[in-house]
C-alpha cells in the first residue's frame, strides 16, 4: 500500500473508496482509547477535520504532553517518523504530526475494509 503524501491525497483516497465515515471512527475510537475528549462529527468536512485535529494535537504538545505520547502511541504513529520532523516550531510540528496520525488511521481503515 502506498500512503497519500498530502491531506488532499489521503482525503481523495478515503471518499473514493467511501472509507471517510470509517477513517473518522476509527479517528474518535483511537482518542477515547487515549482518555482525550473531542469527538469528530461523521459529517465533518475534511478541512475542518484538518484544523480540529491540527488544534488538538498542538494543545496536547504544549500542556498535555503525557497525552499527547499516549495518544501517539495507542494509534501507533512510527515514532521514527516523529523523530524525524523539526520540532523548532510547535505549530509546524502540530500540522506534521496531524498529518502522521491521520496516515496512520488510513493504513488501519484501509488495511481493516481489503482483507
Amino acid at each position: 500500500m502506498q500512503l497519500p503524501s498530502t491531506f488532499d491525497d489521503l482525503i481523495a483516497e478515503a471518499n473514493k473508496n467511501k472509507l471517510y465515515k470509517k477513517l473518522i471512527s476509527q479517528l474518535n475510537k483511537d482518542f477515547i482509547l487515549a482518555n482525550i475528549d473531542i469527538g469528530f462529527d461523521q459529517e465533518i468536512l475534511p478541512t475542518s477535520l484538518k484544523y480540529l485535529l491540527h488544534e488538538k494535537v498542538y494543545e496536547l504538545i504544549q500542556e498535555k504532553f503525557s497525552d499527547y505520547l499516549n495518544l501517539l502511541y495507542i494509534i501507533d504513529v512510527s515514532e521514527d517518523k516523529v523523530k524525524l520532523l523539526d520540532g523548532s516550531d510547535v505549530l509546524k510540528l502540530a500540522e506534521q504530526v496531524s498529518f502522521l496520525i491521520l496516515q496512520r488511521e488510513w493504513q488501519k481503515v484501509w488495511y481493516k475494509n481489503t482483507h
